[in-house]
């Protein structure tokens, strides 16, 4: 194990290459792009060191590749992934998974080799049921080690699927655990050191739907397919022979395109439809890309209303206009359908190269004739942390050259990572650092967190929901708290990590032990 750090001096010493000065005191920008398409050869998501990394030099104009798609020219129907069927005794729901290679079609009339759970590409949906028991028996048939992590549920280290749970092919690894989340939005994907970013760009991933019996669920739709829709979207790099890209060399080479893909279809030159039967309509969203970011808008500048960010409910139901979503992160959305309305998907470049641009991705065509309650006046009781009496820790994110670091250590290894230790009951505030000048996605596994300050200001509005995934831009930070409950182990460990995947297997992770008290 690297550096086990201590509370309230878990920074250490750093190597970071310093390339700049950020604005430590701005807000997570919104803009928007060029109509449907621009690609570019340097980073817009982040600050300007982020053009500089293992030495190479990088431009964000000369030398670029560059190419804009014209507008949508057809539209097909929005494909909904298959619901998957557990077969239920008692109390436990057993789910049946394979990871296996297929082929798909990412760029327009050209295959390419990919991967998904029980099909080519991407995997079916699970849902799960709030105090019910889940056996997942699930298979490794991709010719290389693999583990599923199921991304913002709470579940003992052990059934958690990080690095230490890795398996081969051929075999099959079964997890199995109480559901203990609330109504929320979850999502399945690979967590095996070193190949995350070459595993879920080919298509391994998948979206988790967690029901309950509250007052607020029963208020929202939630007939899957019908008026409850998953939305999956990836913003990935393919060569011109359909070869998908993952790490920096990929990156860098020639002849690229980044496409939007909606549950798995290209929407460069496409606008999907979704013909409504109900008025009011739920989407619950999904960023499954390795490093861009995702504005979700309406093309008409109206309203959406949101109703929860990644670890479940809102406060409230919140009108928003835009809804950005780092690599990792969900929300989930509503709209009362009265009247055709179009989805836009803004994509901003959140590595050394990708997507840039704004997509017309899907459009909602009204035919619901009924008339919808209000939504609940309350969603859910967020009570607010009272840090005061809190652990204080920091995580510095880093770098040195391509390498990069958590706490002055890069994640390579189970041995080589930064570990973090807790105890079961603790309370703990962090301070996560940005020393680099690159965009990062910062993902905690175990338990949700309350957001307390982002750049040195309060968070309003929807970041006072709770959260798993969160955006810390070059040079700035972000204050977390969160609360250790359930489950301890002395053996295995989750992880704590940027949600870039290519940062991710370049080394920013650390692991994270909550042992008893």
């Amino acid at each position: 194990m690297g550096d086990t750090t201590s509370p309230a001096s878990a920074a250490g010493s750093d190597s970071t290459d310093d390339q700049g000065t950020a604005e430590p005191g701005r807000k997570r920008g919104r803009g928007k792009g060029v109509h449907r398409r621009q690609f570019l050869g340097g980073m817009a998501g982040a600050g300007i060191g982020a053009v500089v990394a293992g030495g190479a030099t990088f431009s964000l104009l000369a030398g670029a590749d560059e190419d804009k798609a014209s507008a949508a020219t057809s539209t097909a129907t929005l494909t909904v992934p298959d619901l998957l069927e557990g077969t239920t005794s008692g109390s436990t729901t057993t789910f049946t998974l394979t990871a296996q290679s297929g082929s798909s079609e990412v760029l327009s009339g050209v295959t390419s080799t990919t991967m998904g759970y029980n099909q080519s590409f991407l995997g079916p949906t699970m849902k799960w049921t709030s105090g019910d028991t889940v056996l997942l028996n699930i298979t490794n048939d991709i010719d290389e080690d693999t583990t599923v992590h199921f991304h913002g549920a709470h579940v003992p280290a052990k059934m958690d699927g990080g690095p230490q749970v890795a398996f081969a092919d051929g075999e099959t690894w079964s997890p199995t655990f109480e559901v203990k989340d609330e109504a929320k939005t979850l999502w399945y994907h690979p967590h095996a050191l070193g190949t995350t970013a070459k595993q879920a760009v080919h298509g391994l991933a998948g979206m988790i739907i967690v029901e309950d019996d509250s007052d607020t669920s029963a208020a929202l739709p939630s007939d899957y397919g019908t008026d409850d829709i998953p939305i999956i979207l990836q913003c990935l790099a393919v060569g011109s022979t359909g070869d998908i890209k993952y790490d920096q060399t990929g990156y860098l080479s020639s002849g690229l395109s980044y496409p939007l893909l909606c549950n798995g279809t290209n929407v460069d030159d496409t606008t999907l439809t979704f013909a409504a039967t109900k008025t009011r309509n739920r989407f619950r969203v999904l960023n499954a890309s390795p490093s861009d970011i995702i504005t979700i808008q309406r093309s008409d500048g109206g309203t959406m209303t949101q109703i929860a960010s990644d670890q479940g409910y809102l406060a409230e139901a919140a009108d928003v206009t835009t809804i950005r979503l780092v690599a990792g992160a969900r929300a989930e959305l509503v709209m009362d359908v009265t009247a055709d309305v179009t989805l836009q998907a803004v994509i901003t470049t959140g590595w050394i190269r990708g997507g840039s641009g704004t997509y017309d991705f899907l459009t909602v065509t009204a035919g619901g004739t009924d008339t919808p309650d209000d939504l609940p006046s309350t969603l859910n009781t967020i009570d607010r942390y009272d840090t005061s009496d809190f652990t204080a820790r920091t995580i510095t994110l880093g770098q040195n050259g391509a390498t990069m670091l958590i706490n002055g250590s890069a994640g390579t290894s189970m041995a080589s990572m930064a570990m973090i230790s807790t105890t079961l009951g603790a309370k703990e505030i962090w301070t996560i650092t940005n020393a680099t000048m690159l965009e990062h996605s910062f993902h905690v596994h175990d338990v949700p967190f309350q957001v307390i300050s982002i750049n040195g200001e309060d968070p309003t509005g929807v970041d006072l929901g709770w959260y798993d995934t969160f955006e810390v831009v070059g040079g700035g930070s972000i204050v977390i708290a969160m609360e250790f409950t359930d489950f301890a182990d002395d053996t295995y460990m989750y992880m704590l990590h940027c949600h870039l995947l290519q940062h991710e297997d370049e080394g920013m992770m650390a692991s994270l032990m909550v042992t008893e008290s």
